[in-house]
């Protein structure tokens, strides 16, 4: 039996090999960009490809200085570095130093044309775009039943909402048969009256990923009736489903997340409708109580036995005011009375009667003013005090003026 060796000293003995080839040491390698990540440590990892054959390839964060292009899927670079093995995985892969751009891949330009034209078409068109409805209770899934992409899906819907019914369409998301098995799944979870479906897969690369690049699945999308979410690949991967659907998501669970409402926000969000019904509805209470309180008022201010009651006392008020200016008037009508009597009594006949004096007419009953108003032999009638004497003129006797004076 020969020599037994470890893993290490071979995949050590190996790379010992391909340092010391001077072709593998400055290499220059064209080929297509496939399956590129930009890690967060600032490396890119991708893959090398043609027709028949792919390589691994890797540019440090200590290279990209001589990267003058942002290296994206399908183009066509030629890679100048060194091959060499990694002793840990037993693979050999191209350390890049400078990357140029050759052109454009094959599967890029097919890409970029069927882009081009469905969106001449209209089918990316914002205004055929659906809402997605915001208290999903029905959600289609078209994805593999065994992915990491259903997993992922399964639980956030749970965390989020365990109340939603997910439908599964369990899918081919990768080879030649893939687009029909996608385009049947589309077709018949939006038979069944969903609410939303999310048409999706995990990250691969550019060919993983074609099933969703092809346009019978682009036409599959657009002509459903139920809203679509596509998420397919990484945050970075876009395809023509995406641009197809009513709204991408950048992976599956950000489709989740969308298509799922989150059921205890919602609960908080009710329970906050809730209390701030309760205090709209006790303020606007205490508002109509107070409102209420002041019609009372109000009503009792212009209550009719008010206004009787007000214009009793106005009345009685009057009528004390016009008793009072009644005894007032008649108080003073009787002093003025009393002294018109006084003034009359001074002047009465009767009174100058009381002190002696008599009251004489002449035949005509007239008073006798002068002796020249009667003659010898007429009847006198004299008014005394006490009584009347009838009387005859004698004597007539004539009195100087002066003495009369």
């Amino acid at each position: 039996m020969g020599n037994i060796y470890t893993v290490s000293q071979v995949n050590s003995y190996i790379k010992s090999m391909f340092a010391q080839d001077f072709a593998l040491n400055k290499i220059s390698v064209k080929g297509e960009v496939s399956n590129c990540k930009y890690h967060p440590s600032g490396h890119i990892y991708f893959t090398l490809k043609d027709g028949g054959s792919q390589i691994g390839a890797v540019m440090f964060s200590s290279q990209k200085v001589n990267l003058k292009f942002r290296l994206e899927e399908g183009q066509q670079v030629v890679v100048q570095g060194t091959i060499d093995v990694y002793e840990r995985d037993g693979r050999y892969q191209l350390y890049a130093r400078q990357i140029t751009r050759e052109g454009t891949g094959d599967l890029y330009l097919r890409f970029e044309q069927l882009k081009k034209e469905l969106e001449e078409m209209g089918m990316f068109d914002s205004c055929y775009k659906q809402p997605i409805p915001k208290y999903a209770r029905r959600v289609g899934i078209v994805t593999a039943s065994t992915g990491a992409a259903i997993r992922d899906i399964m639980n956030i819907s749970a965390r989020r909402n365990p109340y939603v019914q997910l439908v599964l369409y369990p899918a081919l998301v990768q080879g030649e048969e893939a687009k029909y098995s996608i385009v049947r799944g589309i077709e018949t979870l939006d038979a069944m009256g969903l609410d939303v479906i999310i048409v999706g897969r995990g990250g691969g690369s550019i060919e993983d990923l074609w099933a969703f690049n092809e346009e019978m699945v682009a036409r599959a999308i657009f002509n459903c009736r139920t809203p679509v979410i596509s998420a397919v690949g990484h945050e970075t991967d876009v395809t023509i489903a995406d641009y197809a659907a009513d709204l991408r998501a950048p992976t599956p669970s950000a489709a989740a997340e969308l298509a799922v409402f989150d059921y205890s926000q919602f609960e908080a969000k009710c329970q906050l409708y809730e209390r701030t019904l309760e205090r709209t509805m006790k303020n606007r209470l205490e508002r109509l109580r107070y409102r209420l309180d002041q019609c009372r008022l109000r009503l009792q201010l212009h209550h009719p036995s008010r206004s009787v009651n007000e214009k009793r006392q106005r009345l009685a008020d009057l009528e004390s005011r016009l008793r009072r200016l009644m005894e007032e008037r008649i108080k003073a009508s009787r002093h003025r009375l009393a002294l018109d009597s006084g003034r009359l009594q001074a002047l009465s006949p009767l009174a100058q009667l009381g002190r002696g004096y008599s009251f004489v007419t002449g035949r005509d009953g007239k008073p006798l003013e002068s002796v020249e108003q009667t003659a010898r032999g007429d009847m006198l009638r004299i008014e005394l005090r006490d009584g009347t004497i009838q009387a005859e003129a004698v004597q007539i006797d004539h009195r100087e003026r002066e003495e009369s004076l």
